[in-house]
C-alpha cells in the first residue's frame, strides 16, 4: 500500500506539466514529504484546465470522495495580472478546500520559468537564452527556449521539454524568485503548503 501523500495537478499544457512536476517534485523532497503526483489535466490549455478543475471538484462534492492533500492548478497569466489569475482560481474553490491548493501562474508564460535563472540554463542547456526581461508578446519565451537549446546544439525534439526536469531541479530557486515575483509566491506558498503536511 502507498503511503505517499496524494497530490492532484490541473495544467494548461505539456510545458507545465513537465516543469511544475519537477518542481513539486524537487520541494516536496526538500520538505521531506513523500507524495504521489497525479496529473489530471495537462492539455488543451486554460479554458480546459480550469473546466477539467471544476468537474473536479463537484466530483469530490457529489461522489464524496476523498479530497487529495494538495491540489496544484497552474495557468498562465497571458498578460493579465498573476494575482487576478490567481483570484480566477481561487473563487471557484469552497472556502473549506483552500488551504489545499496552491496555484501558479507563470506571467506572462511558463517558459519564462524554465529560464528564470540565467546562469544555471546556461550550465544544463549549453547556451544561455538572449531575452529581455517581461516581453509580452504571444510565443517570446517559447521562441526564446527553442533558440537557446538549438544554439547549444542539441536537436528541438520537445520545444524545451526535454529539459524540464534538469532545469527545475537545478535552479536556484532564490535567484530565480528574484527575477521573477510570480515565480517567487508559487514557491513560497508550495513550500508552506508542504510543510502543513
Amino acid at each position: 500500500m502507498n503511503s505517499a501523500l496524494p497530490l492532484d495537478m490541473f495544467v494548461e499544457d505539456r510545458a507545465h506539466e513537465h516543469f511544475i512536476r519537477a518542481l513539486v517534485a524537487r520541494l516536496a523532497a526538500e520538505e521531506k514529504k513523500d507524495v504521489d503526483i497525479r496529473v489530471r489535466s495537462a492539455t488543451g490549455g486554460h479554458g480546459k484546465a480550469i473546466s477539467e478543475f471544476k468537474m473536479y471538484q463537484a466530483l469530490l462534492d457529489k461522489k464524496g470522495l476523498s479530497a487529495p492533500a494538495l491540489i496544484v492548478v497552474a495557468i498562465d497569466a497571458n498578460c493579465s495580472k498573476p494575482t487576478a489569475k490567481r483570484k480566477e482560481i481561487l473563487d471557484i474553490v469552497p472556502p473549506a478546500r483552500r488551504a489545499a491548493v496552491v496555484v501558479a501562474c507563470p506571467d506572462p508564460h511558463v517558459e519564462r520559468w524554465y529560464m528564470a535563472d540565467i546562469a544555471s540554463f546556461g550550465r544544463i542547456v549549453g547556451a544561455s537564452p538572449r531575452i529581455k526581461q517581461k516581453k509580452c508578446v504571444r510565443d517570446y519565451y517559447k521562441t526564446a527556449l527553442a533558440n537557446a537549446i538549438t544554439r547549444a546544439g542539441h536537436p528541438l525534439t520537445l520545444g524545451g521539454l526535454e529539459f524540464a526536469e534538469e532545469l527545475a531541479q537545478g535552479m536556484n530557486l532564490y535567484d530565480s524568485g528574484k527575477v521573477d515575483r510570480a515565480f517567487a509566491s508559487f514557491i513560497q506558498d508550495l513550500r508552506s503548503a508542504l510543510r502543513r503536511l
